[in-house]
């Protein structure tokens, strides 16, 4: 109990830390897109901070939440405190949406939605035709869900049988146009992703160690169904006027704001 209470006080930290590093990232940059950063930034941890092992891989889907990715790989060492410091600049290798070839933990371009499963899938088919044990890691939007390709790359995975397939759905309930049950509807819902075959877990997704527990657990089924997570999570988390709001799908913080924001977090999350 001690040992996990640790563990759970450790994330807390580290997800106040995560946040402040984004929120000073698209301040510097005077940019969007901040609600959708904070709200996957607790499934980065769960997922690539906790459980990727080399022979694994990750693909943030939702390109648009590249700077959670950003600081993500920068706590990992994976990208230096200089070159993150770079991040929208010209001539940065840490653009708006993740760009390919520079680092390796960003293996593929993102950010035109619908792309991440089909290449996550394709990852895990290649690692069972080598007998290679990695897992494939994808992060998607639940709006994301909403395209077509998704679908496709779903059902392709169903039928290969790719138990080594775990997708994450960051399901904050809003897009970029509204809430995403009044656009197409919940595709993001867990019963569809049953309903098609998929071995499905639902978690909230602002709780790392819940997270690390059912990955955990669903890397031990090979059973030959691919696993979906599903994270209830809130958009704009940590920051009380960004949170549940559609507008931080795209608005730059002012002075002000950004002054708020950074006390929120670091009141939320035990950093003052």
């Amino acid at each position: 109990m001690v040992e996990t209470q640790a563990l759970a006080t450790d994330y807390l930290k580290l997800s106040g830390e995560l946040r402040l590093k984004v929120l000073g990232l698209y301040k510097k940059a005077n940019a969007g897109h901040i609600g959708c950063s904070l709200s996957c930034i607790d499934l980065l941890i769960g997922s690539l901070v906790h459980h990727k092992r080399p022979q694994d891989s990750f693909i943030l889907s939702k390109g648009h939440a590249a700077a959670a990715l950003y600081v993500t790989l920068n706590h990992l060492g994976e990208i230096s405190d200089e070159i993150l410091d770079t991040f929208y600049q010209d001539g940065t290798t840490l653009p708006a949406h993740p760009a390919p070839n520079k680092h390796a933990g960003i293996p593929f371009a993102t950010g035109s939605l619908g792309h991440g499963l089909p290449i996550a899938t394709g990852i895990a088919q290649a690692n069972k035709l080598s007998e290679n044990d990695g897992i494939s890691f994808v992060l998607m939007s639940d709006g994301e869900t909403n395209e077509g390709t998704t679908w496709e790359a779903a059902h392709y995975a169903i039928q290969k049988g790719l138990d080594n397939l775990i997708v994450l759905i960051d399901r904050n309930g809003l897009q970029g146009f509204g809430y995403t049950n009044e656009i197409l509807g919940d595709s993001a819902d867990a019963v569809k992703w049953r309903a098609i075959g998929f071995d499905v877990v639902e978690v909230n997704g602002h709780n790392p160690a819940e997270l690390i527990e059912q990955i955990a657990e669903l890397k031990t089924r090979k059973n030959g169904i691919p696993k979906v997570i599903i994270a209830h999570t809130i958009k704009g988390k940590g920051v009380s006027y960004m949170e549940n709001r559609m507008e931080w799908h795209y608005l730059p913080m002012s002075d002000d704001l950004y002054a708020t924001a950074v006390s929120d977090v670091q009141q939320t999350y035990l950093l003052s």
